[in-house]
């Protein structure tokens, strides 16, 4: 230290070297800027290389998101037009299905008139059925008076035998009795 403190009081202490950079001065600084230069490769592999590597990282997923966006708004535009070009259909949809609504009602309603003249058909037959089943009971019943007339007259024929003029008299008044209903039915 002693020579530090000469230097300066000689006052002459700059005085050889140019700028005053002695050659120890030099290679120190030399040496700093080599530990420097080492020191920033190595910070930079250790931290310059990783915030680029996260950086690129970032920058990778937001070009993907923004891909993603797009194609889902591209999406989303298609499928607003199926919508749109469904919404106007729905009009004719819906038309077509009140036509086929009404043909069906239109079907239903034939055959529910047809099955109804099946039925009054069927009604009116079994109807003329009963009308010629009560004819046939009817005529049955008159042949049976026909023959109880028949058997009360031969009674009275055979109880007095009487002439002919008689018994054109006697048939005359029993058909009488028997009334001209009997005969047009």
């Amino acid at each position: 230290m002693s020579g530090v403190i000469q230097v300066a009081l000689d006052g002459n202490a700059l005085g050889d070297y140019i700028f005053g950079l002695d050659p120890e001065l030099l290679v120190e600084s030399a040496i700093t800027i080599l530990a420097m230069m080492a020191l920033f490769l190595f910070l930079s592999y250790l931290l310059f290389n990783p915030a680029r590597d996260l950086l690129a990282r970032r920058q990778e997923g937001i070009r993907q998101q923004m891909e993603t966006a797009a194609k889902e708004k591209q999406d989303a535009e298609s499928f607003k037009s199926e919508y749109d070009a469904k919404l106007k259909n729905v009009d004719k949809e819906a038309e077509e299905i009140l036509s086929e609504a009404r043909k069906k009602a239109l079907k239903k309603e034939s055959e529910i008139v047809s099955e109804a003249k099946e039925e009054a058909a069927r009604i009116l037959d079994r109807a003329n059925r009963e009308v010629d089943l009560e004819k046939e009971k009817v005529k049955d019943e008159v042949k049976q008076e026909i023959i109880s007339v028949a058997t009360v007259m031969a009674g009275k024929i055979v109880a007095t035998s009487l002439d002919e003029g008689k018994q054109s008299q006697l048939i005359a008044d029993t058909l009488e009795e028997m009334g001209d209903e009997t005969w047009l039915s």
